[in-house]
């Protein structure tokens, strides 16, 4: 057995602890729902990347191994049971647990065999006011060559009666609307809410898209594209144009997955899987409807359902950044710690906010790696060079996904006269940095914003993250120091930022060594961790020495975890899946009593540490650094939403003792001590 365990095996394992959720009681009923939308998204983004680069590897033949030993031909062959296994596990749950209790909670997804008269009236002239409008039938036949299918979308195949006595079933496709909601909501019968699938719509009167024929057979299918290809990102200069040419090519990658529904006409499938070149081992049978992203996208949000959802709660903010006194002012106080969602994003968006109006700030440098869709930040960095600022953003275009939402932000940056920078050769940057400059009593003085997540105000309110807001003297240096190194042409000397690729991976090396010399001293030797992924063997290699070393170790891994611990009574490893995805990277090391405490935007894998421009900053107050002991302290107790890392590398849920703790659940409460808000709207709710 290798002592690694494979990556995409070990994301495979998370992924089905994200479905488990769908049926933990502890979760509202339509927060269930949003896990089996999660786990199907993730499918969607494991394949379009992991199994894509497996193909492409195995279509090139290479050979190469991964850490644990495996070729890319292996790999697949190990991967794709254990999906068809999850998948079969996914739509058990839908069926036989998650429908049952929408049903019972009065939510009804009608199939059209379930419709009364008034429904079907009420559904036939939304059809024709709604929906036929935006329907491109297509025939297929030997005259009309088969269409380049869009990925991720959905598609109607239907068996069309002859032209003639004599001739043969003719075949149909049609794409779905992606602007129409996936559910069709009725406005009567029973329950509280109660729609139709949009393909059942579409099905049900589809004859009116034919003159009249009805079809002999229908089938939904969709697809997924390989959207792993290789680029030239060595010249900056020509970047945005590769990542415009690699956008186009997503659009015809290979198909890696096709889903259809169990028992669809033998007919349809053989000829569209023929068509797609899609052999056996990436079909999907699925029982149920394809693609369950509705669950989040729509159900999740029904009116009249808030008994069915988490209580809202409203972020913390420190007192010290209320009011209208200006952040910079309580900035000078002291270093601030931000934990969100639990404590706002709202100081860093009117930090921003303030420079750009503030007459004194003379320049804002930022990086940039994934922002909303209407960024307030970014509009405030556009203000700030309209008013004659100096603002430097570099903005990663390369950000998987975000490729073409990032393009556009620079070419709106750059028209508001911003100094625009793409991203580093050769290098993906996903630090989260900002830098202020403002002129105070003579003198120049740097604000700073770190942080473990985007600078992306949606998604502070769902992930997990840290940020720190300084004026620290050395980090405000080493801030400026940053930013002349990926701008300019020379690395920079630092005191406190610890950056990759030059100089992360020895600084943990350094950590960990130290700790393990502190054990074999006899001395408290202790490391706890949290990240999203450890993938990295040489990282782990060390960890596996210290533990033996005699180092306590206790890692939080929410997501890929290629570490055994099995041989290794020392090592720990547990991951957290709840309400809130975890998301920030977290370090202790204990230091014979003297622990130190750094954040990062890296987690502990090759790319990261190796590929990427990344941070790592210390938390140098004490009693912030006691706060982020704490956090993982919590996180290291909790009984509710942990699991742990078993000798046979399987994951079982932490055993439910008392009392209870649910480590997301009491930082929005120890968060809410001063917040009088949140106890007007969590009033009655458990735990």
């Amino acid at each position: 057995m290798s002592k690694y365990y494979n990556r995409e095996l070990s994301w495979i394992k998370f992924n089905g602890r994200v479905l488990e959720e769908s049926c933990n009681l502890d979760n509202p009923l339509l927060e269930r729902g949003k896990f089996l939308s999660i786990c199907a998204s993730n499918l969607d983004e494991f394949f379009m990347v992991r199994v894509g680069g497996l193909v492409r590897s195995v279509d090139a033949g290479e050979k190469k191994v991964d850490a644990a030993g495996m070729t890319a031909q292996e790999q697949l062959a190990a991967i794709l049971p254990q999906v068809q296994s999850q998948v079969a596990r996914q739509y058990l749950l839908l069926n036989a647990e998650y429908l049952p209790a929408l049903k019972q909670a009065g939510i009804h997804i009608l199939s059209p065999r379930d419709l009364n008269n008034e429904q079907k009236a009420w559904l036939s002239n939304y059809f024709d006011t709604q929906v036929q409008p935006l329907l491109t039938p297509r025939a297929i036949d030997d005259k009309r060559p088969f269409p380049l299918l869009a990925a991720k979308c959905l598609h109607i195949a239907l068996l069309l009666p002859p032209a003639t006595r004599t001739g043969a079933p003719r075949m149909a496709l049609i794409p779905l609307p992606t602007k129409l909601p996936r559910i069709t909501m009725l406005p009567d019968g029973i329950g509280r809410a109660r729609g139709v699938l949009l393909e059942d719509v579409v099905a049900l009167f589809a004859s009116r898209l034919f003159g009249g024929a009805s079809p002999i057979a229908v089938m939904p299918f969709r697809l997924t594209r390989n959207t792993d290809f290789v680029y030239d990102d060595s010249d900056v200069d020509t970047l945005i144009v590769e990542m415009r040419k690699n956008l186009k090519k997503r659009k015809w990658g290979k198909v890696v997955r096709l889903e259809v529904q169990k028992g669809c006409d033998n007919r349809l499938f053989t000829r569209i899987k023929k068509y797609l070149d899609v052999q056996n081992e990436f079909v999907f049978q699925v029982n149920g409807p394809l693609n369950l992203d509705f669950f989040m996208k729509q159900l999740s949000s029904l009116e009249g359902c808030d008994d069915l959802r988490f209580a809202p709660y409203t972020p913390f903010i420190n007192e010290r950044l209320t009011g209208d006194r200006p952040v910079f002012d309580a900035i000078r106080e002291g270093d601030i710690l931000l934990n969100h969602p639990f404590d706002s994003f709202d100081p860093v968006v009117r930090m921003i906010d303030e420079a750009a109006d503030d007459p004194d700030v003379m320049a804002i440098k930022q990086t940039l790696y994934r922002v909303s869709g209407k960024s307030p930040i970014v509009a405030a960095l556009s203000r700030a060079a309209q008013q004659g600022k100096q603002v430097t953003v570099l903005i990663e275009v390369r950000a998987r996904f975000d490729e073409e939402n990032n393009i556009n932000w620079c070419l709106a940056l750059e028209k508001a006269g911003c100094h625009v920078f793409y991203g580093v050769p050769n290098l993906k940057c996903h630090s989260k940095i900002t830098l202020i400059v403002r002129k105070e009593e003579n003198t120049l003085r740097r604000y700073v914003h770190l942080a473990t997540g985007n600078y992306n105000d949606s998604t502070a309110k769902l992930y997990t993250d840290f940020g720190l807001l300084t004026c620290n003297e050395e980090i405000g240096r080493d801030a400026g120091a940053f930013f002349n190194s990926i701008t300019g042409f020379e690395e920079m000397p630092m005191e406190q930022l610890v950056v990759s690729p030059t100089m992360l991976r020895k600084k943990l090396g350094q950590l960990i060594k130290r700790e393990k010399e502190n054990a074999r001293d006899g001395k408290p030797a202790r490391i706890m961790a949290k990240m999203n992924s450890l993938v990295d063997p040489k990282i782990i290699e060390k960890l596996y020495k210290a533990a033996d070393a005699g180092v306590q170790i206790d890692l939080v891994v929410r997501g890929i975890c290629c570490a055994r611990v099995k041989g290794h009574e020392n090592l720990h490893i547990r991951s957290i899946v709840g309400r809130f995805l975890e998301h920030s990277r977290a370090f202790v090391f204990y230091n014979d009593g003297h622990p130190e405490v750094f954040l990062s935007s890296a987690d502990w894998m090759p790319r990261n540490l190796d590929k990427r421009v990344e941070i790592m900053f210390p938390v140098l107050d004490e009693q912030l650094r006691d706060r982020v002991i704490a956090s993982l302290e919590d996180e290291l107790h909790d009984n509710r939403k942990a699991w742990e890392m078993k000798k046979n590398g399987e994951y079982r849920r932490v055993k439910r003792t008392l009392p209870p703790l649910n480590s997301q659940e009491a930082r929005i409460l120890s968060h809410a001590v001063l917040n009088e808000d949140f106890f007007h709207a969590t009033d009655g709710e458990e735990e």
